[in-house]
């Protein structure tokens, strides 16, 4: 019984620090437009604002904007070229989007409101490589490619508190028995 016991801890343990791993690791939240955010009252370059940076897997990309005025769009190169909100893939209202990259890719957001898009409200969004959120050798989950969560102030505080609950809830499962 003693050794099963020690053999239930150090399984716990190795499941927890590749946990502590996964989660661990460097994803960074990008607000689009940086301090000016998802408006039309600037001219604004969003296109050079995504060029600089290197949106990895498990990044989160936050639009922040006046609700009343704007909404952001995912849709297609081709949508994206031509300003065509006829067929968004999804549409986001709240004015606090944010958006969890799921897998590398190329996605494409604009402003449908009439006009926006025309005026450069829009943004490309290249992920091209895995943040060390995903541990090495692993690849992120196929689908969906990209979450739509919440958007609470303090993402890490979330996430610590939730795997604090995992932790726990670890340890009083292994000493019920």
């Amino acid at each position: 019984m003693g050794f099963l016991n020690a053999a239930m801890v150090l399984l716990v343990v190795v499941v927890l620090a590749g946990f502590e791993f996964s989660l661990g690791g460097a994803a960074t939240v990008y607000k689009v437009g940086d301090s000016t955010g998802w408006t039309t009252l600037v001219k604004y370059d969003y296109k050079k604002w995504a060029a600089d940076k290197s949106f990895g897997v498990g990044d989160t990309i936050l639009f922040e904007y006046n609700a009343q005025y704007h909404n952001v769009m995912q849709v297609t190169h081709a949508d994206y070229t031509s300003c065509n909100a006829s067929a968004p893939f999804k549409t986001y209202t709240t004015g606090n989007d944010s958006i969890i990259i799921m897998k590398k890719g190329h996605y494409y957001y604009f402003c449908g409101i009439p006009g926006h898009c025309q005026e450069g409200q829009k943004v490309d969004i290249r992920v091209s490589k895995l943040t060390s959120s995903i541990a090495p050798g692993m690849s992120p989950s196929p689908a969906p490619s990209m979450v739509s969560v919440p958007s609470p102030k303090n993402t890490a505080a979330l996430v610590s508190s939730n795997k604090g609950g995992l932790v726990a809830l670890l340890l009083l499962s292994l000493f019920a028995y």
